[in-house]
């Protein structure tokens, strides 16, 4: 008596559409993103070698403000804010890779995310002491930004929006 009611079958499951295909202008943004993000933690990591300058400014200053630190709490402290530098340079690399990943897949949102945190970055370069790699390393994220909104970039992201 309980017999399930016979529904026609679907030939075939709904179809999504296609992935336009990634431009060079995106791609070229993802690996000037890639770039700039080792560059900048390489040149995080390079502070290691700086260790004995900064340990020897900390001295100056503490005797300029009447030493009330000794050697081995400065030698503390220069570490502490070393590997503390490192830990968030890490984090902050991780981050930009997750958003170079994301831009590459069409992600509108991490476009632009990466252009304000290029803005931020080449602001702090603007405004404070830099080296070389944090001078080079924006320069890519620049290039980044700017492949990221050629005319091909554009439509690409457009199209992305349309796609689940």
């Amino acid at each position: 008596m309980s017999e399930s009611p016979n529904y026609p079958q679907s030939s075939a499951p709904p179809s999504q559409a296609a992935a336009p295909p990634r431009p060079g202008t995106v791609e070229g943004a993802f690996w000037a993103f890639l770039a700039a993000t080792v560059i900048s933690l390489v040149g995080g990591l390079l502070i290691f070698g700086n260790r004995d300058s900064i340990a020897s400014a900390a001295r100056d200053s503490n005797r300029q403000r009447g030493g009330n630190l000794t050697d081995a709490q400065i030698d503390q402290a220069v570490n502490f804010t070393m590997i503390t530098a490192v830990v968030i340079a890490v984090i902050i690399a991780a981050l930009y890779l997750l958003f170079a990943f994301k831009l590459r897949a069409g992600r509108n949102w991490a476009r632009i995310v990466l252009t304000v945190l290029t803005a931020l970055q080449l602001l702090s370069v603007l405004i404070g002491q830099s080296t070389i790699a944090g001078y080079v390393a924006v320069l890519a994220a620049v290039i980044g930004v700017a492949l990221s909104y050629a005319g091909p970039s554009n439509a690409y992201f457009a199209a992305a929006k349309v796609r689940p």
